[in-house]
């Protein structure tokens, strides 16, 4: 039992790592943020929440793997390889493809909030 808990304990360092040492991540977080504050707000509905949640686990998950690609490249050669470059390239645009899904997640579900709160200066909470 007690390796198994340690197992936890070293995912909650690597998730800190990221969280402390890439710039990206914090940006997503606070994005993150938003939407939750926004869900709150527009009250979405739980098959939302969960389009929402798994959709933010996403762009997490594609940050924490580009950090570990990148630190393994590190490790693995300290002069120019174009290889090593590609790597990073490739963990980079898992990222931001995964962002863009969000993105287009986000306007399918807040777009049409968003605009009816726009256009008429309000939100009707009851539909």
């Amino acid at each position: 039992m007690k390796s198994f808990c340690q197992g936890f304990i070293y995912a909650f360092h690597g998730i800190a790592h990221v969280v402390r040492t890439q710039r990206n991540a914090r940006v997503h977080l606070v994005f993150m943020g938003a939407v939750v504050a926004a869900g709150l707000y527009f009250r979405v509905s739980t098959i939302e929440w969960a389009i929402l949640a798994l959709t933010m686990s996403l762009v997490l998950s594609a940050e924490i793997l580009n950090t570990a690609v990148e630190l393994q490249v590190d490790l693995a050669t300290s002069t120019f390889d174009p290889r090593a470059k590609a790597a990073k390239d490739a963990g980079a645009g898992a990222v931001l493809v995964t962002a863009l899904g969000a993105i287009a997640v986000g306007l399918a579900i807040f777009g049409p909030r968003l605009w009816a709160l726009v256009v008429t200066g309000t939100y009707t909470l009851c539909k």
